[in-house]
This record gives C-alpha cells, structure tokens and sequence, in this order.
C-alpha cells in the first residue's frame, strides 16, 4: 500500500512540475559591433552571463580589434535574443543575430 502511495505521489509531483522546467535550452549567435578592443570580449560575455535565464556564454574575438561572435545559451522562457541585444546595445555594444560558424 505504502508503494501504491509513493507512485501516486511522485506521479503528481512530475505532473506539477512547471513546463518551462523541463523546457531544453536555446542556443543563439549573436554578432556584437563596436567592441574592437581587447577588454570589449570580457565586458559583453558579462553583460549576457547576468541577463535571467542565461546559462552559458563564449564568445570569439579573432584579434584584439575585431568585432565579438557571441554565442549564448538560454531559457527561452525567461529571454529572448531580442533581450540579449538589448542589455549589450544598453552596454554600447550594438549587436544582431548571426549565423553559427561551422567549427
């Protein structure tokens, strides 16, 4: 009977469970302009690592006088690439959607 009991309950527990619990992560490159400098690449991954719902952040400067490739990793319900340019734009970064790069 105590068995019986358990599976309900653990049965209803994973009904409760919110969805975006269990909602997979969102992957999106963003190309961020302006930020030729070598400080520029540590400042925007900051920028995004503090944006809610953030997971992940790399991002990619060929030299030190290039523009930054962001590639982030998010909850899509708690942000959206639109939220993620804005907070680095906020920073003086203008940035847009890229493309993955293929390496």
């Amino acid at each position: 009977m105590a068995h019986r009991l358990f599976a309900t309950a653990f049965a209803l527990g994973l009904l409760a469970a919110p969805l975006a619990a269990r909602a997979a992560d969102t992957t999106v490159v963003l190309d961020v302009h302006h930020a030729g400098c070598v400080l520029c690449g540590p400042i925007v991954k900051s920028t995004l690592a503090h944006v809610k719902g953030v997971s992940a952040v790399q991002v990619s400067q060929p030299n030190g006088d290039a523009d930054v490739t962001a590639m982030v990793t998010y909850d899509a319900a708690e942000t959206s690439p639109a939220a993620l340019i804005k907070a680095v734009t906020d920073r003086g970064y203008p940035a847009d959607v890229g493309k993955p790069s293929n390496g």
